[in-house]
C-alpha cells in the first residue's frame, strides 16, 4: 500500500497540516483500494454475518497507524430476534491510540442494507465509472472509513500535531437491528470523549436530531395444499387471507403520514417532516401448484420524537389482532426485529469547530450551513440515553444523488478527499485553535450557529 512521504522543510505545525492536506489528493488511490476491500466483504443486515471478517480487515489497516484494537462482541441474547433474521457474531472494533490528549471518538457502522434489485454490477465489487465509485456501502458508510484512514495516514506521515486522540468505533447493526453495537459499547462504559458520527451527509448541515424507527415482522400462517384439489378444505391461502390486513396497513400508512414533527426539515423540503409507515417486504408461496401456507410481511415504521414507540407499535398490533379475529383459520404472529430510538438535539461545544472543518473540506462558505433533522434514523439515541451526553457531531458522504440504499450506490474521489480534509483539520491542534472548547466549558448545551 502506498505510504505518504513527508516533504522536506516542514517544521511548524501549521506548515505540516498544510502539506498533509495538499498531499491527500495524491494519496487517494490508497483510500480507493481500501474501500474496494471493504465493499468486497458482505456485511449486509439482515443477516449480518460478515462483521468478524470486517473487523480483521480493519485491524490490518489500522496496525501501521499505531492503533491498539479491541474486539467487543455483543451477546447473542441481546440481538437475536424472534423471526431469526439476524445471524453471525456481532463483532465491534474499538481502535485506540492513547497519548493523554482529549479523545475524539470517530463512529462508523460497518453493516449495510442488503443489495436491492436493479444493480448493474456485482454490488460487492467497487467499480469506478465516470468519476463514480460504485458499490454497496460506498457512501453509507464504508467510504467514510476509507476517508478517515486517508486523513490519519497523512497526519502520521507529516507528523501533524493533534488536538485529540482519535478512537475509532466500528460498530454493528445500525441498519435496523434490535441491539446496535454502539449501544452496547455505551452501556458497557467503553465510550470516551466526544463523538463524531459519520452516518451523515456531505452537505452544509448542522444536525438537529432525527426520528426513531422500528421494524415488525408479521407472519400469516395458513395451510399449504395442492392448488388443483378444488375444495375449500384442501388448504388455507395465507396470501389471500392477508389481503384485508394489507389494506388496513395501507389505510394506517395514510393516517400516519399526517403526523408531523417540530424538527426542522431540509431547507429544500416542501413541508414538515412526517411519520412514515412502509410495507417493506412480502415473502410467501413456493410454486404455482401449491396453495401458499405462509406469508411474511415486514413493516417499517418511522416515528418522530413527539410520538411514543409503544403507541406506534400498538397501532400495528391492533390491526393484526383484528385480522386474527376476522380469519380464525389463519394464524397471525408479530415479532419486533429492529428498533432505533429518536436522537435528541445533538448540539454541543464542539460543533462550531467541526462546522469550520467541514467548510474547509467541502469548500462551503460558513453562512451556507443550515440546521435540520431527518426522518432517517440513528443509533445515537441509545448513546444519549446510556451516557447522559447529548452532543453528537455529524458528517459523512451522503448526497441526494448518491443512491444510498439503492442500486448504484456511489461516492467520488473528490468527496473522499474532502471528508479526509475535514477530519484531518478537525483533529489537528493548529486548525482553528480558538474554537477548541476550553476544559472548563460546560460539556453540554453550548449553542451552535443558528439556521
Amino acid at each position: 500500500m502506498p505510504t505518504l512521504i513527508p516533504r522536506c522543510g516542514a517544521r511548524l505545525g501549521p506548515e505540516r497540516l498544510a502539506l498533509a492536506t495538499e498531499d491527500l489528493a495524491g494519496a487517494v488511490d490508497a483510500a480507493v483500494a481500501d474501500l474496494g476491500r471493504m465493499v468486497a466483504i458482505d456485511t449486509s443486515f439482515p443477516p449480518g454475518r460478515g462483521c468478524a471478517r470486517f473487523a480483521a480487515l480493519m485491524e490490518e489497516l489500522l496496525a501501521p497507524l499505531g492503533f491498539d484494537c479491541e474486539r467487543v462482541v455483543v451477546p447473542p441474547d441481546l440481538w437475536r430476534d424472534a423471526a431469526g433474521l439476524a445471524e453471525g457474531e456481532r463483532t465491534n472494533l474499538l481502535a485506540r491510540r492513547k497519548t493523554g490528549r482529549p479523545v475524539a471518538a470517530l463512529y462508523f457502522h460497518v453493516d449495510t442494507v442488503p443489495a436491492a434489485a436493479g444493480w448493474q454490477q456485482d454490488p460487492f465489487r467497487l467499480v469506478e465509472t465516470d468519476g463514480r465509485l460504485s458499490g454497496l456501502g460506498a457512501a453509507d458508510m464504508k467510504g467514510c472509513i476509507a476517508a478517515v484512514l486517508l486523513a490519519l495516514r497523512a497526519a502520521k506521515a507529516f507528523d501533524v500535531p493533534l488536538a485529540y486522540d482519535p478512537m475509532l468505533l466500528l460498530c454493528t447493526d445500525e441498519e435496523g437491528g434490535l441491539y446496535p453495537g454502539v449501544r452496547y459499547l455505551a452501556e458497557q462504559g467503553k465510550l470516551e470523549g466526544h463523538v463524531l458520527n459519520f452516518n451523515g451527509s456531505a452537505e452544509a448541515r448542522i444536525w438537529a436530531g432525527c426520528f426513531g424507527m422500528f421494524n415488525v415482522m408479521i407472519t400469516v400462517k395458513g395451510v399449504a395444499a395442492h392448488a388443483g384439489e378444488g375444495t375449500a378444505a384442501a388448504g388455507f391461502d395465507a396470501i389471500e387471507g392477508a389481503l384485508p390486513l394489507l389494506r388496513l396497513l395501507q389505510a394506517l400508512k395514510a393516517m400516519v403520514a399526517t403526523r408531523t414533527s417540530r424538527l426542522p426539515p431540509h431547507p429544500g423540503a416542501k413541508g414538515p417532516l412526517a411519520a412514515r409507515l412502509t410495507i417493506a417486504s412480502l415473502h410467501g408461496g413456493t410454486a404455482g401448484g401449491q396453495i401458499p401456507g405462509a406469508l411474511s410481511i415486514l413493516v417499517n415504521r418511522r416515528y418522530p420524537p413527539e410520538e411514543r414507540f409503544e403507541d406506534a407499535l400498538a397501532e400495528i398490533e391492533a390491526l393484526v389482532a383484528a385480522a386474527r379475529n376476522a380469519h380464525p383459520a389463519l394464524a397471525f404472529e408479530t415479532a419486533l426485529v429492529g428498533h432505533l430510538v429518536p436522537t435528541a438535539d445533538p448540539a454541543g461545544p464542539h460543533w462550531p469547530r467541526w462546522q469550520r472543518a467541514l467548510a474547509k473540506g467541502f469548500d462551503y462558505p460558513l453562512d451556507a450551513f443550515r440546521r435540520w433533522g431527518a426522518a432517517s434514523c440513528s443509533d445515537f439515541g441509545y448513546v444519549q440515553r446510556a451516557t447522559g451526553r447529548s452532543e453528537v457531531l455529524l458528517g459523512g458522504l451522503a448526497r441526494p444523488e448518491s443512491r444510498i440504499h439503492g442500486p448504484g450506490e456511489h461516492t467520488t474521489r473528490r468527496d473522499l478527499i474532502s471528508l479526509a480534509t475535514a477530519v484531518l483539520s478537525y483533529l489537528s491542534a493548529d486548525f482553528a485553535p480558538e474554537l477548541v472548547p476550553h476544559p472548563g466549558l460546560p460539556a453540554e448545551g453550548a449553542p451552535h450557529a443558528a439556521a
